[in-house]
């Protein structure tokens, strides 16, 4: 199989408008990190169904994706991620799903009725995610879109859950840095030399003693990455630039 590319989709107005901070990003990156992997994209976008259905449409259409979603997924008017999952992903239409019924019944008894059993009308095939805090399940389509509460105490559990149970470890980047006394144009036709096993990024900044670029270099083929790396300090010992090694 090819080597999945990873999208966190973050739902909730109100961390647009900044009554809230998003936890989501910065978890699922490192929690991914730890078996070698990385995320391809990030979205916070707002409680607008056309926009959460088209922005899943979009993941959907990467290649090889898996989704991590949060938020959307209660019984509140806007809540809107079950139904529109079902619009990106399925038919359009939510299913009463008979286990995760039973298991907001079983935990809310008479409390169930009438709006936190909404949450058992899910997508076509929809399997359940467990919660770890108050049992209302979340739920995933097709083993490769998960879709959680906003919650972290809830969701953060599950993302770590998943990623035990789905994800292989991957071979670990190997990644090189330095920073150079210079303009980042110094290395731009070098960089377009870069094979696409190679990741290779530059960030410029103006110090009050003049641009200084970090450099950094990264592949799964240590070798490669080793390689390529002593071809840039090499350029700026050509060159006369002074650098220094960075540690990331």
């Amino acid at each position: 199989m090819s080597e999945p590319h990873f999208f966190t989709l973050i739902i909730g107005t109100e961390i647009l408008n900044r009554r809230r901070e998003d936890k989501h990003f910065d978890f699922v990156s490192s929690t991914l990190a730890k078996k070698g992997h990385k995320l391809s994209g990030s979205f916070i976008i707002e409680d607008d169904p056309a926009l959460i259905v088209q922005t899943i449409k979009f993941i959907a259409s990467q290649p090889n994706p898996v989704l991590f979603s949060f938020g959307g997924i209660g019984s509140t008017p806007d809540d809107h991620t079950r139904k529109c999952a079902a619009i990106a992903l399925r038919d359009g239409k939510l299913y009463e799903h008979p286990q995760a019924k039973k298991i907001i019944e079983e935990t809310l008894k008479e409390r169930a009725y009438p709006h936190p059993v909404k949450m058992a009308q899910l997508p076509k095939n929809a399997t359940l995610l467990k919660n770890p805090v108050n049992q209302m399940p979340a739920f995933a389509l097709d083993k490769r879109f998960f879709f959680m509460p906003g919650f972290p105490e809830m969701s953060h559990p599950m993302v770590e859950k998943i990623v035990e149970d789905i994800l292989p470890f991957a071979n670990p980047f190997y990644r090189y840095t330095l920073t150079a006394h210079c303009r980042e144009n110094e290395f731009i036709e070098l960089m377009e030399q870069m094979p696409k096993e190679i990741e290779v990024s530059s960030l410029p900044k103006l110090h009050d003693e003049g641009w200084r670029v970090t450099l950094s270099v990264a592949s799964r083929d240590k070798a490669l990455a080793q390689t390529t790396f002593k071809r840039y300090t090499a350029l700026l010992e050509c060159r006369e630039i002074p650098y220094s090694l960075t540690d990331e």
